[in-house]
């Protein structure tokens, strides 16, 4: 067997013997843990509210939309990192494109204050 095929071999074994000790673990600790089912237990529950009449409440949308942008802007971040490492490398056409990124995501950080989502009352 060459060594390159070794390699895969060695990180299919590695990833079996993974996955199987992780089903092993999850097995081990269904057949440990006790059991006692309440119907508590299984209620919706939903950022801190408490259930209204069928178990069902709805979560206003504005929080998932504070979410997603918050997460836009932390990958924002992961971009502009290495671009600052290689600015010199990268030079004026390296400048140019994240100002161009920079401003794209300006646009939409007013769109979405203009819209209101930022309010968080």
């Amino acid at each position: 067997m060459s060594d390159y095929l070794g390699s895969f071999l060695t990180v299919a074994i590695l990833g079996g013997a993974a996955v199987a000790l992780v089903a092993g673990m999850l097995g081990l600790s269904s057949l440990i843990r006790p059991k006692r089912p309440q119907p508590q237990k299984y209620l919706t529950y939903e950022s801190g509210v408490d259930p209204v009449g069928d178990g069902w409440s709805q979560s206003q949308v504005r929080y998932y939309i504070f979410a997603l942008l918050f997460v836009m802007f932390d990958v924002e971040a992961v971009f502009i990192f290495p671009w600052a490492v290689r600015l010199e490398a990268l030079g004026v056409f390296g400048l140019v494109e994240m100002l161009i990124f920079i401003a794209i995501l300006t646009l939409g950080l007013v769109y979405a204050w203009r819209k209101g989502v930022l309010r968080w009352v």
